[in-house]
């Protein structure tokens, strides 16, 4: 088992031949590919060979028939080599590493431009590639973060850091409950200032370092993997821990909250080999919850995932981690190895390949189909459905996808039993939730707490009450694409299936507190701005709703019968869950905060 190692991806005979039908046979593909776009720099191909790890020969041809290309699912790892290597792609490597691949350079060019984290750069009139600047700084621009002053400290930055340093705007970059937070390139700077993101500019440190954690000897010391362990040894069935997850009432907890049990079920009665793949990407303004637990705790985590692997009887696991999180990738990569050397099961089992994978910068990833196209090297388009990834998911296989805290929640859940969870609930409610909660509380943070609890209890008894001189005014219960509540509505049970009746949903948990200090207006125009800027862009709904809808709503005057017939096309229409519940923040401000308005439209039909 390794993270990162060569695995050859389990593809169907069947998809393969129809992929080339489609293109007109292998033969045909590379003539049409063969003598077209930009010839390939020798100097580029040399640093690409260089930068992804190519240390034979290189051929005459490398087009020529016959020759073995590079994995095409690795396509953006490879890209991520080359960004960390030149600080950006140069069309001549995005060339040279077409060749390599065997791939068109258009085919290259338009998932490197898909992902916001790759800086595509094209040649000058002289054929020359600009030099990328030499340090990026980025200010998070997401909802929690603007409450906190990000927009000053952007607008300061750019004045106060000039040079070499280009300071631009992110969206949430996943440590809301530390906002402001600027990047300087890899390196977070929590509660960041004007001085303080200078020192760090000025102090060298580009990389961020693990905090301290609990590591695989730990883990084992406190009885880590032993419910691994009497899964393998017999000791409990695969139908037994299917069970225990069902009488849990255990839900996935990325944000669509389908149950786990019945999903590793419905895998179990398809055909070999399966796959499991799990999302930490947490693009979700307002969601950090899967960081805060992987910078403590990984092993919990990826013990669950084994037994995940072994329930299922996968052949292969794939874990998509959210780029911006540098330290969770090398905390990652640290403990599998530690793990595979340490091999804390019973001799004569192999556990399934592990392949850690790194996003790129795209929200829409979130999307188990998108991250799965991601995870082929594709852009991340999510697919529509049926087939449903159960079914035909990671090349072309069946899989199991999971969110990271629901994995997490396994070893727990086996230890002390399915009771133990459900009886935890409040308000009629069953098990127990994290809340990444931000905005306007004392203490904001990841927050263990009954599912059900309400919003007010959850503010007053878990984040030390409102911040001094602010008065609860609405809030976020399930990030940027859950709506918007007033107080009026703060004690309504948090849960799955609690929040719909009110034209919202929970997702992720990602609760953003707001104050009188505050309006829903602008809220919601962070976060459409941030949905427009996400959009994938493959369906019209969404690339054109998301657009017009933040447009529509910069003003104070709203037209609302437009925007009520965008929403509802957006809901009806677009391809996944960012077009269909980017409208919810503007619904609810119409619902629920009309007094922000000026001299607002009548929808038709109203009086």
């Amino acid at each position: 088992m390794s993270a990162g190692e060569a695995v050859i991806p389990i593809v169907p005979a069947e998809q393969e031949h129809a992929e080339q039908s489609r293109r007109g046979g292998p033969g045909r593909e590379r003539k049409r590919r063969a003598g077209r776009g930009r010839q390939v720099d020798a100097r580029a191909l040399a640093e690409v060979r260089e930068a992804i790890g190519l240390t034979d020969e290189p051929a005459a041809d490398h087009r020529a028939h016959g020759a073995t290309p590079l994995r095409r699912d690795l396509l953006i790892e490879y890209l991520h080599r080359l960004q960390d290597r030149f600080g950006q792609l140069g069309t001549p490597h995005l060339a040279a590493l077409a060749s390599l691949m065997r791939l068109s350079q258009a085919e290259v060019f338009e998932v490197a431009s898909f992902y916001h984290h790759f800086d595509v750069v094209r040649e000058d009139a002289e054929g020359r590639v600009p030099a990328p600047p030499k340090l990026t700084v980025r200010v998070c621009d997401s909802l929690s973060c603007a409450l906190a002053g990000g927009e000053q400290l952007l607008s300061r930055l750019r004045s106060v850091l000039g040079g070499d340093v280009r300071v631009l705007s992110a969206p949430c970059v996943g440590r809301c409950e530390q906002a402001p937070v600027a990047v300087v390139h890899q390196q977070p700077v929590p509660h960041a200032t004007v001085e303080s993101v200078q020192a760090a500019v000025a102090g060298g440190v580009r990389t961020p370092a693990p905090e301290p954690y609990i590591d695989l000897t730990a883990y084992r010391a406190t009885g880590g993997y032993a419910r691994l362990a009497e899964c393998l040894e017999g000791r409990r069935s695969a139908d037994s821990v299917i069970e225990t997850l069902e009488h849990a009432g255990l839900r996935g907890l990325g944000g669509a909250g389908f149950p786990a049990g019945r999903k590793w079920r419905i895998l179990r009665g398809q055909p070999a080999p399966r796959l499991v793949a799990v999302n930490i990407d947490e693009g979700e303004p307002g969601t950090f919850k899967d960081r805060a637990l992987l910078e403590r705790d990984p092993h919990r985590f990826l013990e669950g995932m084994l037994i995940a692997a072994w329930a299922i009887d996968a052949a292969g696991l794939y874990i998509y981690l959210r780029d911006e999180y540098h330290g969770c990738r090398a905390l990652l990569e640290a403990e599998l190895a530690s793990l595979r050397d340490a091999a804390p099961w019973p001799a004569g089992w192999a556990p399934p390949t592990i392949e850690l994978r790194r996003g790129a910068g795209a929200y829409v990833c979130g999307e188990e189909s998108a991250m799965i196209e991601s995870i082929e090297g594709k852009r991340g388009w999510p697919r529509l459905r049926p087939p449903y990834v159960a079914e035909v998911g990671l090349f072309g296989r069946p899989t199991l996808e999971h969110n990271f805290e629901t994995l997490y929640w396994v070893p727990e859940l086996l230890t002390h039993g399915a009771e133990w969870f459900a009886a935890q609930g409040r308000h009629g409610r069953k098990g127990l939730r994290r809340f990444s909660v931000s905005g306007r509380v004392r203490a904001p943070g990841v927050k263990l707490a009954p599912a059900g609890i309400t919003l007010r209890e959850l503010v007053d008894e878990h984040c030390g009450g409102m911040l001094p001189g602010h008065e609860l005014y609405a809030y976020l219960p399930g990030g940027a694409s859950g709506g918007i509540l007033p107080a009026a509505l703060a004690d309504v049970p948090l849960d799955f299936d609690t929040l719909q009746p009110h034209g919202c949903f929970i997702g992720s948990a990602a609760v953003i507190v707001l104050s009188q200090h505050d309006r829903a207006v602008d809220a919601a125009r962070n976060v459409m701005r941030f949905f427009a800027h996400e959009s994938c862009g493959q369906c019209t709904p969404c690339r054109a709703g998301t657009a017009k809808a933040s447009a529509l709503i910069e003003g104070d005057t709203w037209d609302l019968t437009l925007l009520a017939d965008l929403s509802a096309v957006m809901r009806e229409a677009s391809i996944c869950g960012l077009g269909q519940a980017a409208p919810n923040p503007v619904d609810c401000v119409v619902r629920y905060f009309a007094h922000e308005l000026a001299e607002t439209k009548p929808a038709e039909g109203t009086t």
